[in-house]
């Protein structure tokens, strides 16, 4: 399994944007369902956002609420979250994962291989 290297965490203030990148070291984006989750402290992973081999993305809407954006880029073998307008609730370790194309993209236990994640911090 290609090992997936999450990076572009930090701390920010309410308001600001971040870009994660979870980086592959061989072709995995076309091959796979690829997804963001994230952790907060004293809370189960919850699924932010996936993107299928072909190109349609799925998102939690609860907590994207129209401010993150997935996406793909082939020839970098990457994966990236825009993440604008960020809230304190936004805070987590977010993890980038692949599944088997054609399994439930929303449900942790599809995901196989997982980076190690990123921590965001957004300060109020």
């Amino acid at each position: 399994q290609a090992q997936l290297v999450e990076s572009g965490g930090g701390l920010v203030q309410a308001g600001e944007s971040l870009r994660l990148s979870c980086a592959a070291p061989r072709r995995t984006f076309g091959w796979y369902t690829a997804g963001w989750f994230r952790q907060a402290p004293g809370k189960e992973r919850e699924f932010v956002a996936a993107i299928s081999r072909s190109g349609p993305t799925t998102y939690n809407a609860d907590i994207v609420k129209g401010r993150f954006t997935i996406s793909v880029d082939n020839a970098k073998n990457t994966m990236y979250l825009q993440m604008n307008s960020l809230e304190p609730e936004d805070s987590a370790v977010y993890f980038c994962a692949a599944a088997q194309p054609g399994s439930p993209a929303r449900v942790a236990s599809s995901y196989t291989n997982w980076g190690r994640g990123t921590q965001v911090t957004v300060s109020s």
